[in-house]
């Protein structure tokens, strides 16, 4: 493949993709714990946030500005997407803390086998803690 550019070290940003979201999956499914759940689907989104940026960048390229002194030019809207995705995320994970924590109140359990176990109990379906 001489000529080409395409090398092991070339494709570095997609070994560190497919880890992250292997890593992120293996947390989300292995885990019972609904933080270490988020704390997974957040890796695995940041996984997808480098899948999208690792082939925008061009070596060489510049801002698409046109000029004579440049042939090159990355295009910049994966990265405008990838900063979109990145404001949708945060909001997301607040908001899967904050169910976590009334989840907490609730249940005064994280885990997701005692809540679904605290659920199945006779008597008690569908009526959590009242802490007042």
């Amino acid at each position: 493949m001489s000529g080409t550019g395409l090398t092991l070290g070339g494709h570095f940003t997609y070994f560190i993709t497919v880890f992250l979201m292997i890593a992120g999956l293996f947390i989300v499914m292995a885990r019972g714990n609904l933080i270490k759940n988020l704390v997974g689907l957040g890796i695995f989104q940041t996984s997808v946030y480098l899948l999208y940026i690792a082939p925008a960048k061009l070596v060489g390229g510049t801002a698409p500005i046109l000029s004579d002194a440049f042939t090159v030019y990355s295009n910049p809207l994966p990265h405008v997407l990838i900063l979109t995705a990145i404001v949708v995320g945060v909001a997301t994970l607040a908001l899967g803390l904050a169910l976590v924590v009334r989840i907490r109140e609730a249940y005064d359990s994280i885990e997701e086998d005692d809540i679904l176990g605290m659920d199945m109990e006779p008597g008690r379906a569908h009526q959590p803690n009242d802490k007042e």
